[in-house]
């Protein structure tokens, strides 16, 4: 099946637009221009297909999107779908038709699953389970652990290494400096970091133990946790001039320290959830605002976005990190919702902070947030496709993706810009069900989206039978 979309607002790399038509054969981009023929492309792909076509089959499907506006597929580079083991969350299924349905065509998968994926072997069973099961396009992070396995170094493929430095138990927590110092010598693969400093967690938890305060969570794992974290990770990053990645970015501190200590081997990314909500979010959602990093200060919120508009932090990320509604301590008919605009005092929730998992969803929404900011004059769109699309296929070495350019491949996403609709939790495909921007007015929600030439959603419905890839790291 080829694909001709007709006279959407095209987003075109170095920040051009276009209003025209965009020709997709063979999962690739074969035409960009003003205005395309659909009888001659027709008659070509008759020629060319021949009798390969069945009676009922049409050659060229026309997708009309006059008011529109196409933008390459977001690549969510910080997820976690939950499988194996902890299905009951999220699974590969579920989690990727709500990238579908949020205009995510690629996503990187963290690897604190059940087991570990700090194997070979365990990669090779994501991989395999993503093959038959997401509608897109998909790669994985291999975990570190104390013992630097040699896995870490050899399996492939992978989008690189993570490192939890804090805010873990287990396996998975590396917050010894001999033991970074040990992973960073070896090996070339990016290493990317969830930053926070794990014996400061510690200490201020005992602190801050008899509080009943639900924002205790952003005291407990203060920004100075955070930022002697980051100041760890790219000391060993310059010692060895190794690839680094931070994650999530979340305070003010950090920003302006990577603002003057930010080699070419550094890149950072930062959350819509960090950009838009802030500490006050406690009070309204409780626990549905806790996650980690934690949410920090509207001051805090106003140089992070500083640092995205100057480059400073490179892309956005959602860290999709679903829990039920029931683990985060709501029955399902509870959960409290934050409208953009202030409830009365009446109507604020508290509750008192229990032994909740941190996290929250996050791919059916990011990328209309995002275009809402930009519609408020906040960024462009342009730069929303460069920080959700460009910039992360380019960190990642992921060829021919983030940009709608001749030859690329066809993922691609059409959203509406002219209408807005509100988040509700019924409408979600993620499995947990709820979203901790729920009641929000937002436009720029997806309409169409294409995976590797193939529309996986449409009119408001999955196509369960597309099928992503595997993604390729340079």
């Amino acid at each position: 099946m080829s694909i001709l979309i007709r006279q959407s607002t095209i987003i075109l790399p170095d920040r051009q637009t276009l209003i025209g038509d965009v020709y997709i054969q063979h999962g690739k981009i074969a035409a960009i221009a003003p205005q395309l023929d659909p009888a001659a492309l027709i008659t070509e792909l008759d020629t060319e297909l021949g009798a390969e076509l069945g009676n009922d089959e049409k050659p060229l499907e026309i997708i009309e999107a006059s008011g529109l506006t196409l933008m390459a597929g977001v690549i969510d580079p910080q997820v976690h779908f939950r499988e194996p083991g902890l299905e009951h969350k999220e699974d590969l299924q579920t989690a990727s038709h709500a990238c579908a349905k949020g205009g995510v065509t690629s996503f990187l998968e963290m690897p604190n699953t059940r087991p570990l994926t700090i194997t070979q072997a365990a990669l090779d069973d994501k991989l395999r389970r993503a093959a038959s099961k997401s509608v897109v396009n998909y790669g994985f992070f291999i975990g570190a652990t104390g013992e630097v396995l040699p896995d870490l170094l050899s399996a492939n493929p992978t989008c690189g290494i993570k490192i939890f430095m804090g805010s873990m138990h287990g396996a998975l927590l590396v917050d010894q400096e001999e033991i970074l110092d040990r992973i960073f010598s070896q090996g070339d693969r990016l290493i990317a970091v969830h930053a926070e400093d794990q014996a400061r967690i510690a200490q201020r938890r005992i602190e801050f133990a008899d509080s009943k305060d639900p924002a205790k969570h952003s005291l407990i794992q203060d920004n100075q946790a955070a930022l002697n974290a980051t100041q760890l990770a790219v000391k060993l990053a310059n010692k060895y001039q190794r690839r680094l990645h931070i994650l999530h970015m979340s305070t003010g501190e950090e920003a302006e320290f990577l603002r003057t200590n930010k080699p070419d081997w550094v890149t950072a990314e930062v959350t819509p959830q960090h950009l838009l909500m802030n500490i006050g979010a406690y009070e309204k959602i409780g626990s549905l605002a806790q996650m980690n990093p934690p949410l920090r200060s509207l001051q805090d919120q106003e140089i992070l976005w500083q640092a995205l508009l100057d480059g400073v932090i490179d892309f956005i990320a959602t860290d999709h990190a679903p829990h039920t509604l029931a683990e985060k301590g709501f029955a399902a008919s509870q959960a409290p919702s934050l409208p953009s605009t202030e409830k009365s005092s009446a109507d604020t929730i508290l509750l008192e902070p229990a032994n909740v998992p941190s996290g929250m969803p996050g791919v059916e929404t990011s990328l209309a947030l995002m275009l809402t900011e930009a519609m408020k004059g906040r960024c462009t769109v342009h730069q929303v496709s460069e920080w959700m699309s460009r910039n992360v296929a380019k960190s990642y070495k992921i060829a021919n993706k983030g940009e709608i350019r001749l030859g690329w491949d066809a993922d691609l996403v059409l959203v509406d810009l002219k209408h807005y609709k509100p988040v509700r939790n019924e409408d979600l495909l993620t499995k947990c069900g709820w979203s901790s921007f729920e009641g929000w007015e937002l436009t720029g929600w997806a309409v169409t989206t294409i995976v590797g030439g193939q529309v996986v959603f449409a009119n408001g419905k999955v196509n369960p039978d597309v099928r992503g890839h595997a993604l390729k790291f340079g």
